[in-house]
């Protein structure tokens, strides 16, 4: 059975809503006495219907809706507003008293319903909010809605992949780990029907299994090709063309492929470019354009055929020592912004044996850009084949100790692990003190520049320089270039030794605002200069539920104490866990400089 996108819109959806807190601000907004509405657009699936059912739920909110059967039917999208028969003038007049009007699919509106949207926003009596999806034809009559500037548009971008993960963590009742997370991230590409898709599929064929030492599930092996994941992939899986069948499945094999412009089969790539199946990167290398394709394409293969075409973990080497040489290069260079490995994520995602020292130096590019969780999981495939990998120990170990724990077996963790060790448990300058003895750069994090005097160069020895002379606006500088250079968590500490440091009161909360705003973004971090900086930035509600969940309350105790439902408290909270950068309720007391918290 084919499940049309009208269809997947009317399912009801078994996540709440999560994520995109600034857009929602923006439409509750544009609704608000005085203001005229707006217009949603953004590609299918990106969650537009959500977010604008949110925006007005507990408003008078009359609502119309366009569907792909009723395109020729005069004012068809408003047929339980209006009478049978109808002028556009009495049309317009009608529901000129409506206070607010969501139209829903717009783009597929018949041509009266869309001359009667455009009418109403020329008057301007009627707050409309118009949603429209990106890549198809839309009538002249919407497009002009904000062509000619009568309602502003809000375009929505794929959901990030920060809010990807909370959205994911609200949705299922299995924690999953960050490989996976990105790896459902990275296939739907923000089409969140297809996220639940993807995610329901692997549940459901049990394919999620525990990793070791935590409480996490993780997805490694094939797509499930599902009815859905098979028609949108339809554009790959169907070609009549045998070349280009091929074509499309020597990539999904081994992209990126290096271009030949005197091969035979450069046209055919050029034909499948020009349809949007191929993308060619600057170096001349050809890949497939859509991360799902390969994976499907590799399942549909046929064992005997992907057996000849495959890109066995054998034949990876010299892929990946490239890769291990680029990122070791990225670090030594102090230049960690987000580059392409797709050899190693292959690898990873497939479930095959990741070399230890490939894997460690991925953890260690994901703990210098401050994703600790990433760097934990990346610690941890090494570990699988290499128990006693050193490398990886240590990465798996400082992952841990910069998040707050204090790993089991750490000690058989080399280098500067035991400095975060002890930083986790509060002793401060015995960190400091061992810190100086191995990276002198965690001195300046964990607040003691003077032990690191003289050993440091480039940007890490300007924040040094700065906070050895409490130098707020040179702080602030160091911290630009630390986030310019991909060091996410450095900026936020830097940021965040500012806040002390600036004599402003100003220039303290400017400083403040981006230390939050970056902390977030470092999955959890718990580094003593973050300590106690970021409680500030929740609501009110947010404040005392996150109080009373620090103190060991459970969410059902909450909801009792406050006159709240049990939903509401957990809502509250995943909201705070975002605001706060926390993964669960065990970063709270920490984050909040109170006391562990007692058994309920």
């Amino acid at each position: 059975m084919t499940t049309t996108p009208r269809d997947a819109k009317t399912l009801e959806t078994p996540w709440p809503f999560t994520g995109r807190a600034d857009e929602l601000a923006l439409v509750r907004g544009s609704v608000t006495a005085g203001r005229t509405g707006l217009v949603v657009t953004g590609p299918a699936g990106s969650g537009k219907t959500r977010l604008v059912t949110e925006a007005v739920r507990g408003t008078d909110c009359a609502r119309a809706a366009g569907t792909p059967e009723t395109r020729d039917i005069p004012f068809a999208a408003f047929a339980q507003l209006l009478p049978g028969t109808v002028t556009l003038h009495r049309a317009v007049r009608l529901l000129s008293g409506v206070r607010l009007l969501l139209v829903d699919d717009a783009h597929l509106l018949d041509d009266a319903s869309a001359a009667l949207v455009h009418q109403l926003a020329v008057h301007g009596r009627t707050r409309l909010l118009v949603v429209t999806t990106d890549g198809t034809r839309v009538p002249g009559a919407v497009s002009r809605l904000w062509s000619g500037e009568l309602l502003p548009r809000l375009t929505l971008e794929p959901l990030p992949r920060e809010e990807t993960a909370e959205l994911l963590t609200a949705g299922s009742d299995t924690g999953l780990d960050p490989l996976t997370v990105d790896r459902l991230h990275r296939l739907s590409r923000g089409d969140l029907r297809l996220l639940r898709e993807l995610l329901t599929a692997v549940r459901e064929q049990g394919l999620l299994v525990p990793v070791p030492d935590t409480d996490h599930r993780a997805w490694r092996g094939p797509v499930p090709v599902t009815a859905t994941v098979r028609e949108r992939t339809a554009p790959a899986l169907d070609r009549t063309r045998t070349e280009e069948r091929e074509t499309l499945e020597r990539l999904a094999f081994a992209e990126p492929l290096p271009l030949d412009p005197d091969a035979p089969d450069v046209r055919i790539l050029e034909r499948l470019e020009a349809e949007g199946l191929v993308t060619v990167d600057d170096h001349g290398a050809a890949r497939l354009a859509h991360p799902l394709h390969g994976p499907v394409l590799r399942a549909a293969a046929g064992r005997l055929r992907a057996r000849r075409l495959a890109r066995t973990p054998d034949r990876c080497g010299p892929a990946l020592e490239a890769e291990l040489a680029a990122l070791a290069l990225r670090i030594e260079r102090a230049d960690v912004r987000t580059m392409e490995t797709p050899v190693g994520e292959w690898l990873a995602a497939e479930g095959a044996p990741l070399p230890a020292r490939y894997a460690a130096l991925r953890a260690r590019f994901a703990r210098l850009r401050g994703r600790l969780r990433d760097a934990a999981a990346w610690a941890r495939e090494g570990l699988r084949t290499s128990h006693d990998d050193l490398s990886c120990l240590g990465e798996l170990a400082l992952a841990l100790a910069q998040s707050g724990d204090v790993p089991q077996g750490g000690e058989r963790a080399p280098g500067t692990w035991a400095a975060w060790s002890a930083a986790a448990r509060g002793d401060l300058d015995e960190a400091a003190r061992m810190a100086a003895a191995g990276d002198p750069y965690d001195a300046v994090r964990l607040g003691a520049p003077e032990r690191a005097a003289g050993r440091l160069t480039g940007v890490f020895a300007a924040h040094a320089d700065a906070l050895a002379r409490a130098d707020g606006p040179a702080l602030d500088r160091a911290a630009e270039e630390l986030e310019r250079r991909g060091f996410l968590l450095f900026a936020a500490e830097a940021n965040a030794q500012a806040v002390r440091a600036h004599r402003d009161p100003r220039a303290a909360r400017t400083a403040r605002t981006r230390a939050v705003a970056l902390a977030r973004r470092c999955q959890g971090a718990r580094t003593p200069a973050l300590s106690g900086l970021v409680l500030g930035e929740l609501t009110a509600r947010q404040r005392q539920i996150v109080t009373l969940a620090a103190a060991g309350l459970s969410n059902r105790q909450i909801a009792e104490r406050l006159t709240l439902s049990v939903r509401t408290v957990g809502n509250h909270l995943y909201g705070a866990y975002t605001r706060l950068g926390a993964g669960d309720r065990g970063a709270l007391p920490w984050l909040m400089e109170l006391p562990e918290p007692q058994p309920a």
